[in-house]
């Protein structure tokens, strides 16, 4: 059965969700939410940040932070403007800080969750080295600390629109764990600004079976349907519409 690329990404993060019982997860990250509702089918309780639905906190970052401080959250995704080869990533902008030739959003709390959160799974679907760089311009958030400083959390892995990498914190590096279908070896190390390991054969991201594939399209589509309505809607158009109908509007 043929899959989306989207679909790829979605099932890819579910699997390495495998184990966790609370998944923290933005409300602007509709690919990394899809996984876990979809790793919700195995009774993990995923919290959706600024959302009604799927929302226990009342309070916002408070009780975000609070949950990570006492080891009630299992994984948690963060993006960056930049990425380098030690998990290190940089939310500020690109430039000599503080004249930045690029500003972005900021940090808010990033580097805390990054330390705190045990399997801290970062996103970006853009491969390239303008993202994916030798050594990041800022560092918002480290991937490692040094010897004596308290730390149970840290980077897990990285997944682009090319690639899955795991994180070796021992060795500060990541490994490349496999290529995603249509993509190439030759186009991950074209593509990325820092070195990696690799094994000698590299395997391909195996794409989702048909059992995963009517989990996704069927209840989770509906959970994403109310919950990312607009990703929904180009994605999974049956559910959106759905939804629609159910409520009169998108939801969200």
């Amino acid at each position: 059965m043929d899959c989306s690329r989207e679909e790829l990404l979605i099932a890819t993060i579910a699997r390495l969700l495998e184990g966790c019982r609370h998944v923290a997860v933005g409300e602007l990250s509709p690919i990394p939410g899809a996984a876990a509702f979809l790793a919700r089918q195995r009774d993990d309780r995923v919290t959706v940040l600024g959302r009604l639905k799927n929302n226990m906190f009342t309070n916002g970052g408070v009780e975000l932070f609070d949950c990570a401080a006492q080891g009630r959250i299992d994984a948690f995704f963060i993006g960056g403007g930049q990425i380098d080869g030690e998990a290190n990533i940089n939310l500020i902008g690109t430039g000599d800080y503080p004249r930045t030739e690029v500003r972005w959003p900021g940090c808010f709390g990033t580097a805390f969750l990054y330390a705190m959160v045990p399997r801290v799974i970062l996103f970006r679907q853009e491969h390239s080295r303008r993202v994916l760089v030798p050594r990041v311009d800022f560092i918002s958030a480290p991937g490692t600390s040094a010897p004596g400083v308290y730390r149970r959390g840290g980077p897990y892995a990285l997944i682009t629109n090319m690639a899955l990498f795991a994180f070796d914190t021992a060795r500060r590096r990541f490994r490349l764990e496999s290529v995603h279908p249509g993509a190439s070896l030759e186009a991950v190390l074209d593509n990325t600004g820092f070195d990696f390991d690799r094994p000698d054969e590299v395997a391909q991201t195996p794409a989702p079976d048909a059992e995963t594939l009517s989990l996704m399209r069927g209840p989770v589509a509906r959970e994403i349907a109310r919950t990312y309505p607009r990703f929904a809607a180009s994605l999974f158009p049956d559910a959106a519409e759905d939804a629609k109908r159910l409520t009169g509007h998108l939801p969200g």
